[in-house]
């Protein structure tokens, strides 16, 4: 089942499985890429109780070595329907005995979407429902298309509000971290998006200081990106794939040779029984002038 949302000209699908955004438009003109399965075959998935990969594809809790699918189990899962309308859907996912194969804890993760005009808004919510800390990390996973707008790719960009650290961490065989760097064409908050620039691995920038980004394109329409609680940016893509993904993480895949607890993991959240964490990211839509 999906659901489909419509607020004036715009209009966004989500679907259970995952409670994944498949299709989000405004003004008739998708910004969301089309999956290809020979290329990704998501949309936008979200990642939980991990981001990124598991040394080995598998984590330990309380001395126990549990599989880990890379990115976690949620995109995979079916969520609940808690409520939806014309503009807004809330989809939950508890612990089940699907779940438990991979993490053994009593949790909520609850997203609610609210599509505003041209603007989408995707607020979660990280529940512990079981009786002792729970580490978790929360990521989304959207890839828009690219170009933006009109038919070519050249000349978009990705501007932090903020100037950055202009080098990410190199990813290791297995998808590690390592503590090694290389750099990134950064000129203050800006990086040119090209082909090369993207052939590698994702550019995961940790511990941003921004708090938004604007992903634009030569014509002057562009998509804002505004995050709450979420540490760190990862830019993406499989050149010459028409799609760029702009990823808000709380964590990271796992350093070089790390082998301890879930909840020793740099990175992870540690949520006390009974607590909930809220994050929340939001996409706003501006057209070019004179095209609004």
């Amino acid at each position: 089942m999906r659901i489909e949302l419509a607020d004036g000209d715009s209009r966004a699908v989500i679907a259970r499985r995952g409670a994944e955004l498949v299709h989000w438009s405004v003004g008739g003109w998708p910004l969301t890429w089309a999956p290809d399965s020979a290329v990704w075959p998501s949309v936008s998935p979200i990642l939980f109780p991990v981001v990124g990969w598991a040394r080995g594809g598998t984590v330990r809790i309380d001395g126990q070595a549990y599989p880990m699918p890379v990115h976690g189990f949620a995109a995979g899962l079916d969520f609940e329907i808690v409520d939806h309308d014309r503009r807004q859907a809330v989809l939950r996912l508890c612990e089940s005995a699907a779940t438990a194969v991979h993490y053994p804890f009593r949790f909520g993760l609850t997203l609610h979407y609210r599509l505003e005009g041209p603007s989408l808004a995707v607020d979660f919510a990280v529940e512990n429902r079981d009786g002792r800390a729970m580490p978790y990390a929360l990521g989304i996973h959207p890839g828009f298309r690219w170009p933006l707008s009109g038919d070519e790719r050249e000349g978009h960009s990705i501007t932090f509000e903020a100037a950055e650290e202009p080098s990410v961490p190199v990813i290791a065989p297995g998808g590690m971290f390592s503590e090694e760097r290389r750099p990134v064409p950064l000129d203050g908050g800006r990086l040119a998006l090209t082909d090369a620039v993207l052939a590698q691995e994702a550019l995961c920038f940790l511990s941003v200081g921004s708090r938004s980004l604007r992903y634009g394109a030569p014509d002057g329409s562009r998509l804002r990106v505004d995050w709450e609680d979420f540490a760190h940016c990862a830019i993406w893509s499989r050149p010459p794939a028409p799609f760029v993904s702009i990823e808000s993480w709380t964590g990271h895949g796992d350093p070089v040779g790390f082998s301890g607890e879930l909840a020793d993991k740099p990175s992870m959240r540690l949520l006390g029984p009974g607590e909930i964490r809220r994050h929340a990211v939001r996409y706003g839509f501006e057209a070019p002038v004179g095209e609004a």
